[in-house]
């Protein structure tokens, strides 16, 4: 985590100089704006994870001596298989459809979201999977 931590604060140093010298240079508002917000989105990912590092044990990732296999094993938990994901692929879809078509097609876009929201929410409290 540590590296992690180090990457993105570098990364947020050098999107602040090149934020600045594209403000100074282009005097575009839009740009020089959306640089100093990915300069902050940066920085607080570096903190968070330099902050949380601290907190964790030392990873191999952070061992100079480490192999790949040191870091081996189980990763975490995967769902095999999900449909509401398309559901709400298919909502948002319909959702973004209404901006530009009319705001009516929200009628239609908020129900297919909000049942692959509760789908997805709940899809291990049913069925073959409420055990896990």
């Amino acid at each position: 985590m540590k590296v992690q931590g180090k990457m993105f604060i570098w990364l947020a140093v050098f999107i602040l100089v090149m934020a600045i010298v594209y403000g100074v240079w282009s005097k575009e508002p839009a740009g020089t704006t959306a640089l100093f917000l990915a300069f902050g989105l940066s920085m607080m990912i570096g903190y968070y994870l330099a902050f949380t590092a601290r907190r964790v044990d030392a990873l191999a990732q952070d061992n100079k001596d480490a192999d790949v296999a040191d870091e081996a094993g189980e990763v975490g938990f995967f769902s095999p298989h999900s449909w509401q994901p398309l559901a709400l692929g298919v909502g948002g879809a319909l959702a973004f459809l209404g901006v530009v078509f009319g705001w009516w097609l929200l009628y239609f876009s908020a129900p297919i979201i909000l049942i692959g929201l509760w789908g997805w929410v709940f899809e291990y409290y049913h069925g073959e999977s409420r055990t896990q």
